[in-house]
């Protein structure tokens, strides 16, 4: 039993307005660490909702009253689909087959990513079913910087080489996982850490969608060789709409996709949209192979999707 009054940890959970916060403490047994309390009315007033990831401090004003959350520490990143605070890694999961991949999606969540800090770190899974398939996906994001791993969460394989990543990175590590439903997120994160006992859902022969095992973001603690990590499996990532909620300004959207930066400022015109202009960089490298031309077409996509809505109206409804 915890008998300090004011204690630090990091939030896991958050339903129904009751947390669970795993506290800081020297014992191997995260379960014997984790408060369930609630959170100061002051936070409501102040329009702050507290996400799992979140710094905080707990209080216990007496042994007559329960802890509460007191405080909570200043994030370096957040997202709001799901509500994830403090991600260090975003692990973006592609299917190479069974359903087909979602490149939209995959690249609006590296856009995300890249434009709060959080380093995007691409999994192809279901290599086994088309082998051809994950190289091509390998060969798209390879090319644009980023780090990937091709592998099956059913047989196994490449999978101990994404738990060797984790494992030199687990210091300070807050990551999820994330991708189109039916892309295996869970399955992969049952077979990395198995004592997670994550609950998985098959996906259906007819949509070939994935069914919603996951309702909820929440945080599981793993201890590697090299410190814990907190590893999020997590729903409604699949609802990234950049109509709706504000991640930043169509000017900013180049610099989300990290292959265009060095050509950016190369282009003969100043305000360049990377669209269709003449003497664009960006088209340039494209045309040279440099880029993925799939990326490129995303990223019209995503522009597009930005400027349906002004930049005011999407502040006003939500900000990430």
């Amino acid at each position: 039993m915890i008998e300090k009054n004011t204690i630090k940890g990091t939030i896991i959970k958050g339903v129904g307005g009751l947390y669970s916060v795993l506290c800081e403490s020297d014992s191997d047994n995260f379960y014997e660490n984790i408060i369930d309390c609630r959170a100061r009315g002051v936070f409501r007033h102040e329009s702050i909702t507290p996400m799992p990831g979140d710094r905080v401090v707990l209080l216990k004003e007496s042994e007559e009253t329960d802890f509460v959350i007191d405080s909570i520490e200043d994030r370096t990143s957040s997202l709001v689909r799901p509500a994830m605070a403090n991600l260090t890694h975003l692990f973006i999961v592609i299917p190479a087959a069974k359903p087909k991949p979602d490149l939209l999606t995959a690249d609006k969540l590296i856009s995300a990513a890249e434009g709060k800090d959080i380093e995007p770190v691409i999994i192809v899974t279901k290599a086994d079913i088309d082998p051809k398939e994950s190289e091509k996906l390998r060969s798209i994001y390879e090319l644009g910087g980023f780090t990937v791993f091709c592998l099956s969460a059913v047989t196994g394989e490449g999978t101990d080489a994404l738990s060797d990543y984790i494992a030199e990175n687990s210091e300070g590590m807050i990551a999820a996982f994330a991708g189109a439903s039916g892309a295996g997120k869970s399955t992969l994160m049952s077979r990395i850490f198995p004592d997670l006992k994550l609950k998985t859902g098959e996906v259906s022969r007819k949509t070939q969608r994935g069914k919603h095992t996951t309702r909820h973001a929440e945080l599981y603690p793993f201890k590697t060789k090299n410190g814990i990590c907190l590893i999020a499996d997590t729903p409604g990532f699949s609802m990234l709409d950049y109509t709706r909620f504000y991640f930043f300004d169509a000017a900013e959207l180049p610099y989300t996709f990290r292959e265009f930066k060095e050509h950016l400022g190369q282009c003969r015109y100043t305000k360049c949209t990377h669209i269709k202009e003449e003497g664009c960089a960006v088209l340039a490298a494209i045309k040279a192979g440099e880029i993925a031309k799939s990326r490129h077409e995303n990223y019209l996509l995503i522009l597009e999707e930005i400027k349906k809505k002004p930049e005011w109206k999407r502040k006003q409804e939500e900000r990430v």
